[in-house]
């Protein structure tokens, strides 16, 4: 694994199925890495927050450095939804759309923004943004036939918002040594129906579902000095699924 020794690493969703990886991951790799998350209950290496506010942003950030003194990397992987979640195109209010955009894209600007200045003015920093094949490609509705799963219409918005917006900031901030990346997973395996498997399992070149740590090492990747000159990148992790 890259060295990500003694880095200050903030994962916000961290106690989330992704995040909870990532941390256990990059402490067990020499990194400080810092939960952050609506949920947690505030222990060693763990911040409320909640990314949709941003008064609860500056004292997280704030606490942060008071304790560590800096940010090496941050990744933005809180997934914030509406309780409708998941319903299918015909039946998603335009309050729930404007909503789930306001919580999750203008949430990860939010933490961009304030996160990326602090970085300039350390002249260093990481900041990966998590998005998803469904920001580069439309979704193969087929997948989901046989299930009464679907792929809610403000996600793909919303991701591919993410992946512009990271461009931008790599090239507003390059300047700075600061660095903004993308990841984009496929499907990962989180005991979905059987179908559902089934069916993804039958479109995707590798014949499988991700993994956890598929996704965990290309974060790795980003936040290490071993790339030290890439930014502005969305590092796709989908089994080849966006190539077919």
């Amino acid at each position: 694994m890259f060295s990500i020794n003694d880095k200050v690493i903030v994962v916000t969703g961290g106690s989330g199925l992704l995040g909870k990886q990532m941390i256990t991951s990059l402490r067990e790799n020499g990194a400080i890495g810092i939960s952050a998350d609506i949920s947690v209950q505030g222990g060693e290496n763990e911040i409320v927050l909640d990314i949709t506010s941003e008064n609860s942003l500056v004292d997280a950030i704030a606490n942060i450095l008071s304790t560590h003194g800096r940010i090496d990397g941050w990744i933005n992987n809180a997934y914030p939804r509406t309780k409708d979640w998941g319903n299918k195109l015909e039946d998603v209010s335009i309050e729930s759309w404007r909503l789930n955009v306001d919580m999750h894209l203008n949430g990860y600007f939010l933490c961009c923004k304030l996160v990326l200045e602090q970085m300039k003015k350390q002249g260093q920093g990481s900041l990966v943004n998590m998005s998803s094949i469904y920001g580069i490609v439309a979704p193969d509705f087929t997948v989901y036939e046989g299930t009464s799963m679907t792929m809610p219409v403000a996600y793909s918005a919303i991701k591919g918002g993410i992946n512009n917006l990271t461009r931008y900031l790599a090239a507003y901030y390059g300047p700075y040594q600061v660095r903004v990346n993308s990841v984009s997973p496929g499907g990962i395996f989180d005991h979905q129906p059987d179908r559902f498997v089934k069916n993804y399992n039958s479109k995707v070149p590798m014949r499988r579902m991700g993994e956890g740590k598929d996704i965990v090492a290309a974060v790795h990747y980003l936040v290490a000095d071993e790339s030290s000159y890439i930014t502005g990148h969305n590092l796709v992790v989908d089994g080849g699924w966006s190539i077919v």
